[in-house]
Parts: C-alpha cells; structure tokens; sequence
C-alpha cells in the first residue's frame, strides 16, 4: 500500500509497530538514525527492513534523547519503544525534533510520541479576476437587443476611427 503512494507527496506513517529496533543499527544506516532505546527483536528486523525497502527513516531513532523521551511503552517494570513515526528519506530533513512526553498516556500504557516539522509554505500568486461571461442572459429578448446594439455602436466606432480602449 504504502509503495503505491506517488513520489512527489509526503508520507509519515506511525503508530505501535509491535517491535523493537532497537539502539543497534548495523546494516541499517540510512533507516535508523543510531539513537534507539534497550535491544532489537525479530518484529523489530521486519519493521527495519520495511523502512529499508520503502526508502522510510525511523524517525524515533534520529535525535539523542533521555530515557523518558524515547522509552513510548511501559507495563509495570517493562519499558520499551513500541511506537514510531516514519517519513520517507527526502522528507527526513524537514523533521525537527520527535519526543515522547511522559506524562500523558494516549492508550492504556503507551506514551505520546510527537514529531515537529518544518514546512515550507510558497506564496501562490493571485490570478486576476475575471468576470464571468452571462451567454446565458442572452435568450432574453431585452437583453439580447441591448447587446446587439452595443455591438453595433463599437462596430461603427472602429470603422469611424475612434478606438474604444
């Protein structure tokens, strides 16, 4: 699914990925930033290996964080990183920042995981108005005359030599 998505517009994929990837990143330089949390399991290889065949970076891993900003799951005394937010690999530049915040619990033992990014926004230029043409007007018979003679008014200007500019 996540392929067939156009090139040219932005994917950030997140959500609990039911894995971990770990803080090792061997063989996975472009997809993991380097700063996980804890040890990596086998649903944590396939969510590297997804991110790397889609071209993703997991962003959770970009940025150097204490415990309590990267640690997304806690039951009891188990703390891991369950949670993560991907972005395509040209998109990655314009992620600021991505942090846990450790007070607030979205679901039930999960912690909320925030990204920041900076867009940037062009200026479209405004098309000049122009009203709209009434062809529609033209059935009725008042309006039709007056329109005929119009024309022919600057008919006979432009052959007398006068321009109407």
């Amino acid at each position: 699914m996540v392929s067939c998505i156009p090139q040219n517009e932005m994917v950030v994929l997140a959500g609990d990925m039911n894995g971990h990837v770990g803080s090792n990143y061997v063989g996975y330089d472009g997809t993991h930033g380097g700063y996980g949390f804890g040890d990596s399991n086998a649903d944590g290889s396939r969510i590297l290996e997804f991110a790397d065949g889609l071209n993703l970076v997991i962003c959770n891993t970009l940025f150097m964080k204490q415990e309590s900003k990267l640690v997304t799951y806690v039951a009891n005394s188990a703390k891991s990183t369950a949670d993560y937010i991907m972005v395509r690999q040209e998109d990655k530049a314009k992620v600021r920042n991505v942090k846990v915040i450790p007070n607030e619990e979205c679901v039930p033992k999960h912690k909320l995981l925030v990204m920041d990014m900076r867009f940037i926004i062009t200026k479209r230029r405004h098309k000049k108005f122009e009203p709209r043409v009434r062809v529609w007007k033209l059935k009725e018979e008042e309006t039709c005359e007056e329109y005929k003679s119009m024309v022919r008014d600057k008919v006979e200007e432009e052959e007398s030599g006068n321009t109407w500019m």
